[in-house]
Order: structure tokens, then sequence, then C-alpha cells
């Protein structure tokens, strides 16, 4: 008898421990809810993405990855809060529950899904060099990038491409994209790796600057939303929404309205 009350009671524990688990994962979206607000993380350097801007007056963070955290909000009945840090930091603070989800052209990489997971891939760009004009001549071709220094956002897919396609030695990495930018406007690197309408949006911005002849070939897996491993009814609200703006061509709408404003 004591032996049927031990198995019983093991299994009871064994049933509760999975009905708690099953709640958490299915608690994320209500918690969300009740707090009134969806926390989002980026890193607002990364024209169209998300940017600052002056509106009216006031400095206001915006981009089409912006637009797109509003709309997963009014899915969800809430507000958005943004919190602009260091893009290398993004996955320790929704690990560290800082942030409710990632939203920052982030590529789902097979070391990142190790840590959270990731939503529908909601667009794919291609990667792009941009360089001072008046080394147009001489930086034309891939082989070029051996024996020059390369500027790239630290702990990005772009980060990676330069050790691959540079020399490690010659390769300076910062937190924020508008600052190896400015590097490059003065010297102090001689070509930014980032993606084509970022690229798009800095040549835009300083008459200085070029996207080179270089092509970088890359089986980029796009840009997708992170989200704290476990939450999955967080992910399926996420693809819910993507898959609605993907299907009326929203998105495409969000990256041209954006990027014209980042170049006002």
């Amino acid at each position: 008898m004591k032996k049927i009350l031990l198995v019983l009671l093991g299994l009871i524990l064994v049933m509760s421990m999975v009905a708690c688990g099953n709640e958490e994962v299915q608690s994320k979206v209500d918690s969300i809810k009740s707090q009134g607000k969806i926390v989002i993380g980026t890193s607002a350097a990364y024209p169209p993405y998300e940017f600052h801007k002056d509106i009216n007056g006031k400095d206001t963070i915006v981009g089409f990855d912006i637009d797109i955290a509003n709309e997963i909000a009014k899915e969800l009945g809430v507000e958005v809060e943004i919190k602009d840090m260091a893009f290398d930091g993004l996955l320790a603070a929704l690990n560290g529950e800082k942030i409710d989800i990632i939203i920052a052209g982030m590529t789902p990489t097979e070391e990142r899904k190790k840590s959270v997971d990731f939503s529908k891939v909601y667009y794919q760009a291609k990667q792009a060099v941009v360089i001072l004009d008046e080394n147009s001549s001489e930086i034309n071709s891939l082989d070029k990038l051996k024996g020059i220094k390369l500027g790239v956002q630290k702990g990005t897919v772009q980060e990676e491409l330069a050790k691959e396609y540079g020399d490690e030695k010659n390769i300076k990495g910062l937190t924020k994209l508008s600052n190896i930018m400015l590097d490059l406007l003065e010297k102090k690197v001689d070509a930014v790796i980032v993606e084509s309408p970022v690229a798009k949006s800095y040549v835009n911005k300083y008459e200085e600057l070029i996207i080179s002849d270089v092509k970088i070939e890359t089986n980029d897996n796009g840009s997708a939303i992170a989200v704290k491993k476990g939450n999955e009814d967080l992910v399926q609200v996420i693809d819910t929404v993507l898959d609605e703006l993907i299907k009326e061509n929203k998105i495409e709408e969000f990256v041209a309205k954006n990027s014209q404003l980042a170049e006002e």
C-alpha cells in the first residue's frame, strides 16, 4: 500500500509540474496584456529598420521594425515601450526579462536559436559595402576587402562576414552603427558592411559615401523577431500579425516610408 501511495504521489507531483510548466508557457501573452504594454528591445541606429528622428521637436525612435512592433501591440491591445540598447546586449536583456521581444533587424542564426526562439522571417535584404566615394576605383571587388580596415556593428552577421572576407586583425567593431559610419567618414575605417536598405539610408544622408561594387553572396536567413524560449504563445501571436502584414504587402510599405523618412 505504501508503495502504491508513493507512486500515486509521484504521478501527482509530475502532473503538477507539467501543469505549472504549461501555465508558464501560456501566460506570456496574458502577462503582457495585464501590464498593458509590450517592451521591445532594439538598437536604434539602423535606418530604415530603427533610428532616432526629431518628430515635432521630440526625439523619437521610428523605423519599419517599430511599425511592425506597433502592429503587434495593436493585436495584443497594449502600448509599446521601446528600450534602445547596444545590439550585442539584446539577447542578454531578453533572457534577463528586461524586454519582451527583440525587433532589431536580427538574423535568426543557428547560434542565436540555441538561446532564444524566433518568429518567421519578415524581411530579407542583401548585404552591401559602403565606402568613401573617393575610393570607388580601389575597393570594387570582394578580394579587395583583404588588407583594408573593415567597420562593423558588434554581434551582427556582418561581423562574421567581415571575418570571412577580410582580415580579422583589421576589423573594427562598435556597438552603434552610427559611430562606425562616422569612423568611415573620418577615414578611421575603409569600408562598412551593412544590409542594403541601411546602406542606402546612410549613402543618401552623406554625399561622401557610396555603395561599392563589392558583391557579398550569403545564405542570409533574413530578419526575424526574437522571443525568450518557452513563450510559444507570443510567437504565435507575432507570426499571425506578420502573416497578415506580408499578405497585405504592408512591410514593403513600411520600408519605403521609413527609407524616405530617414533621408529627410
